[in-house]
C-alpha cells in the first residue's frame, strides 16, 4: 500500500509539473482588444481561495485607480490605512489623489531646480507618499476625491499631457521661474482634480491636513523603512533604488540577501504587519484571469531562483519596476507559502477576486523589487546596519 501511494504521488507530481510547462497563445480581451497572450496551464496548480488567506492585516476593499499611472499612490496609501487600524483601530479611508496633487508639484519644483534635468511622468515610489504626507499631511477621502465635474473614475491622461507639455515649454524658452511654474502647474491640476482642501471638518471638528495626520491619522512617518536586493549595491548597506520612478534618486533603501528579503516579507504578513511591495508584474505566470502570480517552468525552474537570477533580469530589464502593490495576506497551501494582494490596477478585475492576487513564493523571490514596512517588524534586520 505504502508503495502504490509513492507511485501516485510521482505520477500526480510529474502531471503537475508537466502541465505547468505548457505554454502556448490564448486570445484574451484587455481592455476590449482582442490580444494574443502568452500563458500556459494553471488548472492542476494547488492554488488558495480568497476564503484560504486566514492571516490577513485589515484593509479596506480594493478600489481601481482606473486610467491613471498612480499605483505607488494608490498602494501606499492602502498600506497606511491598514497601520492606522493596527496602531490605533481606527478605520480611515484615505485620499490618494491629495497625494497625487503635491506629488506632481514637488516633480515639478525638481524640474526646474535641475533646468529640466529630472523625471516628469505619473509614476513614482511609495516613499514618495511617505515624503509627501510628512510635507503636506494626509485629509479623508470623503473631503478630497480628485473627482470632479459629475466624473466616475481617475482618467489622468490629459491632466498629464496639460501639465508635461506646459514644462517642455519652459524647458525650450528657459522660463525657470520656479513661482510662476509651480502656480501655473496648480492651475492646470485645479482643473482636472480640484483644488485640494487647506481646512475641512471631519466628524464633527475642523482640521487641516497637517493636524488631521498627527491627531487622527496619529502617523510617525520616521517609523517605516525601504528594502531592496540587488548585487549592486553591499549588502547592509543603504543605496539608490535605479529606477526611473525614483525620479529624486532617494537612496534610502536597505539592501539585503534576498533570502533575508523573503523572511523579512513573510515574517512581517505573519505577524500582523502588511506591507507596501514594488516590483514587475508583465510576466507570463502572473495570470490576470487566474487570479495567481507563478513562475512557470519555462520562464525558469524552481531551483534556479536565486541572487543571480533575480540579478539578471533585473540587469537586463526583464524584470522591472512597473507597479505597486499592497501586501495583506498570507496562507499555506500545496506545501507552499501565497500571499495576498490587494491590487488597484485594471490587470486585478479580470478574475473571480475583484482587486486581489495570489502570490506564490516563487514570484516573491524573483520579481518583488522592494519593501516598504514599519521598523519594529524588522527590527533584528536593522540591527545590522550601521
Amino acid at each position: 500500500m505504502r508503495f502504490i501511494k509513492i507511485i501516485l504521488f510521482v505520477v500526480l507530481t510529474v502531471n503537475i509539473i508537466f502541465a505547468q510547462d505548457k505554454a502556448e497563445y490564448q486570445k484574451k480581451f484587455i481592455w476590449d482588444k482582442e490580444k494574443d497572450i502568452l500563458t500556459g496551464d494553471f488548472s492542476k496548480i494547488k492554488r488558495p481561495q480568497l476564503k484560504d488567506f486566514k492571516t490577513q492585516a485589515f484593509h479596506f476593499e480594493p478600489i481601481r485607480q482606473d486610467t491613471a499611472g498612480t499605483c505607488w499612490a494608490f498602494s501606499t496609501t492602502s498600506f497606511f490605512e491598514s497601520e492606522i487600524y493596527r496602531l490605533h483601530s481606527k478605520k480611515i479611508k484615505l485620499s490618494e489623489i491629495y497625494t497625487v496633487y503635491w506629488e506632481y508639484i514637488e516633480k515639478a519644483r525638481r524640474f526646474v531646480k535641475e533646468k529640466g534635468d529630472s523625471k516628469f511622468a505619473q509614476g513614482s515610489e511609495a516613499n514618495a507618499v511617505l515624503e509627501r504626507i510628512k510635507q503636506y499631511g494626509c485629509v479623508p477621502q470623503e473631503v478630497y476625491t480628485g473627482l470632479i465635474n459629475g466624473l466616475k473614475k481617475h482618467n489622468h491622461d490629459s491632466l498629464y499631457d496639460e501639465m508635461d507639455d506646459y514644462l517642455q515649454f519652459i524647458e525650450k524658452n528657459n522660463y525657470w521661474d520656479e513661482k510662476i511654474v509651480l502656480n501655473n502647474l496648480k492651475q492646470i491640476l485645479n482643473k482636472y482634480i480640484g483644488k485640494p482642501p487647506a481646512n475641512f471638518d471631519y466628524q464633527g471638528k475642523s482640521y487641516t491636513p497637517v493636524s488631521f495626520r498627527d491627531e487622527v491619522c496619529q502617523l510617525n512617518m520616521d517609523d517605516y523603512v525601504d528594502f531592496m536586493s540587488t548585487l549592486k549595491t553591499p549588502f547592509y548597506t543603504t543605496g539608490e533604488f535605479e529606477v526611473e520612478d525614483n525620479w529624486w534618486h532617494s537612496d534610502v533603501y536597505h539592501n539585503i540577501p534576498l533570502d533575508v528579503f523573503y523572511k523579512a516579507i513573510r515574517n512581517a504578513i505573519k505577524n500582523g504587519y502588511s506591507l507596501e511591495t514594488g516590483g514587475d508584474v508583465s510576466e507570463p505566470g502572473r495570470n490576470r484571469w487566474e487570479d495567481i502570480a507563478i513562475i512557470v517552468p519555462w520562464d525558469l525552474a524552481q531551483k534556479d531562483i536565486n541572487q543571480y537570477s533575480r540579478e539578471l533580469r533585473i540587469y537586463n530589464k526583464t524584470t522591472d519596476d512597473d507597479h505597486g502593490i499592497h501586501l495583506v495576506g498570507y496562507a499555506k497551501k500545496g506545501g507552499r507559502d501565497w500571499f495576498l494582494i490587494k491590487d488597484s490596477g485594471s490587470s486585478a478585475h479580470y478574475g473571480e477576486y475583484k482587486g486581489y492576487f495570489f502570490f506564490r513564493d516563487d514570484y516573491i523571490k524573483l520579481k518583488i523589487l522592494t519593501f516598504m514596512v514599519h521598523k519594529d517588524a524588522v527590527k533584528d534586520i536593522l540591527k545590522k546596519f550601521d
